[in-house]
């Protein structure tokens, strides 16, 4: 790299705990001079690997290319975790400027002739170099990933896409923020009185906080962070405040002015398409789809509308019941979008008798974070211990140990659980080191793979806990799923390491360890009161287990209608009018008034700022294996069977990208799944109504 005068050295020379980045020794001013250099030092990497004069082999090309742009990758690490869970003014417009020069200096990569020809000539000879399976599956990612940089195409078009790469790589910056200034720079301020009627104490809490957040003491803010805005729709007994907070959430990216996203959804498919077609693929989602496990968009489409036909028809039924109750309060409006979490909450209070707010006191954070760690101790035979004051890139970050049964150090664990309004809303994990074990050639050996998860729950008032929502705590084990993917990984070379697979597959192991918090001995140790630290109750616990399908219908079009219109986008020749395109399809569909996308098409960031175009069906796809995953251990008769998680661990877990994600199932299940067993978990079906069916 160019002198070390010229940069911060501590954004690539690591030296903290265990190899952990010294965030205390970094600075927003730092990257831009950091990026440079990164460029700059893979770059002469890449030359040497394209102009060696020997005869291409594995070691001196493949090998020689998992190794290059280690610089760039710390430093990219560490400021795209800074741009998504920490982010300012600074970093943003160094974002917007950094994506399109990431998207250029790949693009160069991706085309430089010298370097696929190496690449080429061993994918040519692949069967006769001996190499193992991940090998042979490294060489298959890198060579495809040339091709699809157009390392085939003639001159003209590799500039070509590389222009429209790099268009692409700014429009997606400026979606996912201009989102974020949205969420950012909207809240309802509320005062003590009828303005809080129904409003749970330890929502109180939360809006409290948020209003001390922006200079509002003494108030209560509804943000439109899901930690508040969700309960807030749920609980609130004023109707036009709900409305009025509702039409804000569902309008995020779709407000006239800067922020608007509507022209940048626009331009991304039209730029996608062109994409496509210079790729030679029949549209975009032929494109993203190929290398995964759906293969094609009808394949996709074929599981996504056969659910949707389940799922409408008990939203339907759910929806008549809320217009039931809605009758019997006296009220004569029909069922609006932001009525159905209301009177749903009324509907499970009756039908099963509990309530999200009493169920609240028991879902702790810090229990629920003990109980993660406890299963996957139980499972995988690892443990965390916190380290107390090392610092992070936040001061509410945590870090730990993750270490084996012999107390050999497996990884280190990050967890950022609080919303803040420098964090984009969502929840993630990411990495800022993957596991390989290869050695660097700063003599490092191997990689401890260094893993985080970024959640938004509301943070409580000094000294009171944190209080999670049922779906709060399915979200932090899947993202601790996620998280355990990426720490138990175990594999040789970085390219197909934890979470690099395929996208309908990356979302198994986090959707499958979800099962393990609504297993009786985990709630039942774990879900304890905040006050009395009593256990929830059998009763309660037995109405929690008993109602996890309801509201199956409003979840599954909440989804599925996402699914289908990101599909849409994805396999039509032109979308000239893309909020058109979402209206017909969801008519199309019949699309109950009462209900909307989970993601309107101009907040999508899944599609439109993340890595999930034409893929947010994996979810669903990775559905139907993980409700037929958890059923092989239902059907041992113990939800912890140590033969059945040594298979998960070594199959699913641990293999990355090493192995075809369906030779990886068919080693754990012997067998690969139907959507039956998914359709009964949401309870859309049961086994009784899928016999002799093609559902």
């Amino acid at each position: 790299m160019p002198s070390t005068q010229d940069f911060n050295t501590a954004l690539v020379n690591w030296n903290g705990l265990h190899g952990l980045p010294r965030f205390d020794a970094l600075n927003d001013g730092d990257f831009a001079a950091a990026f440079d250099a990164a460029f700059a030092s893979h770059d002469v990497e890449i030359d040497a690997i394209a102009g060696n004069v020997e005869e291409p082999t594995f070691e001196n090309t493949i090998v020689a290319l998992e190794l290059a742009g280690d610089e760039l990758s710390r430093v990219s690490a560490l400021f795209w975790n800074r741009a998504g869970a920490h982010t300012n003014d600074t970093i943003q417009a160094l974002e917007r400027d950094i994506s399109p020069k990431m998207s250029r200096h790949y693009s160069k990569i991706g085309m430089n002739a010298a370097l696929f020809a190496r690449i080429d000539a061993l994918w040519e000879k692949r069967e006769r170099l001996g190499l193992t399976l991940e090998q042979t599956r490294v060489l298959e990612r890198h060579w495809k990933s040339f091709v699809k940089s157009g390392a085939k195409l003639p001159k003209g078009e590799q500039e070509k896409l590389a222009t429209i790469n790099e268009k692409l790589a700014g429009l997606s910056t400026q979606f996912g923020q201009n989102v974020l200034a949205d969420e950012k720079n909207w809240s309802l301020i509320l005062s003590e009185g009828p303005e809080l009627a129904g409003i749970p104490d330890f929502l109180k809490d939360a809006m409290a906080a948020a209003a001390r957040e922006r200079g509002k003491e003494g108030k209560f803010a509804v943000t439109l962070s899901r930690s508040i805005i969700e309960p807030f729709l749920t609980f609130s007994e004023r109707r036009d405040l709900r409305e009025q907070a509702f039409k804000a959430w569902v309008a995020r990216g779709e407000n006239e002015g800067e922020t608007d996203n509507r022209g940048i959804i626009r331009e991304t498919l039209a730029l996608r398409g062109e994409v496509a077609k210079l790729l030679g693929y029949a549209n975009f989602a032929e494109l993203k789809l190929d290398n995964t496990m759906a293969k094609t968009p009808a394949a996709v489409n074929g599981l996504l509308r056969a659910v949707w036909a389940r799922a409408v028809k008990r939203a339907h039924d759910e929806e008549a019941d809320i217009a039931r109750l809605i009758a019997e309060d006296g009220k004569n409006h029909e069922v609006m979008p932001w009525d159905w979490r209301y009177y749903a909450e009324k509907i499970r209070a009756q039908r099963f008798n509990f309530s999200e707010a009493e169920l609240k006191p028991y879902l702790q954070l810090e229990k629920i974070i003990d109980a993660c760690f406890d299963v996957a101790g139980r499972l995988f035979g690892i443990r965390a211990v916190e380290k107390k004051g090392i610092a992070a890139y936040h001061p509410d970050v945590r870090v730990f140990e993750i270490r084996d049964s012999e107390d050999k150090l497996v990884a280190l664990f990050l967890g950022d659980y609080f919303a803040r309004s420098s964090k984009r809303s969502g929840a993630w994990m990411s990495a800022f080191q993957s596991q390989h074990k290869l050695t660097m050639k700063n003599a490092r050996q191997g990689e401890l793979p260094i893993i985080y998860n970024v959640c938004n729950f509301a943070k409580p008032a000094e000294g009171k806990p944190a209080l999670l929502s049922l779906d709060d705590a399915r979200t932090l084990f899947h993202e601790f799923g996620h998280a355990l993917h990426g720490m138990l990984s175990n594999v040789t070379y970085p390219t197909v390491s934890g979470t690099a697979v395929s996208r309908d597959f990356v979302e198994l192991p986090s959707q499958l360890y979800e099962h393990w918090l609504t297993v009786p001995a985990i709630l039942k140790q774990y879900a304890v009161h905040f006050e009395t630290g009593e256990s929830m109750p059998q009763a309660l616990l037995d109405k929690v287990l008993a109602a996890r399908t309801f509201n199956a219908g409003f979840n599954t079009v909440e989804f599925t209608s996402s699914a289908i219109v990101d599909m849409e986008f994805h396999t039509r020749d032109t979308v000239e009018d893309p909020m058109a395109v979402q209206k017909q399809v969801l008519a199309e569909l019949g699309m109950p008034k009462s209900l909307v996308m989970r993601h309107a098409s101009p907040h999508f960031q899944h599609i439109f700022s993340g890595g999930y175009m034409a893929g947010y069906y994996s979810y669903m796809w990775s559905e139907v294996l993980d409700a037929d995953a958890f059923a092989a251990f239902e059907e041992s008769g113990d939800a912890f069977n140590s033969e059945m998680a040594r298979k998960l661990k070594d199959n699913i877990y641990s293999s990355g990208g090493s192995i075809d994600p369906e030779d990886a199932y068919r080693g754990f299940r012997g067998k690969l799944p139907t959507p039956d067993a998914m359709l009964v978990k949401k309870g859309l079906a049961t086994f009784e109504e899928l016999s002799g069916s093609d559902a």
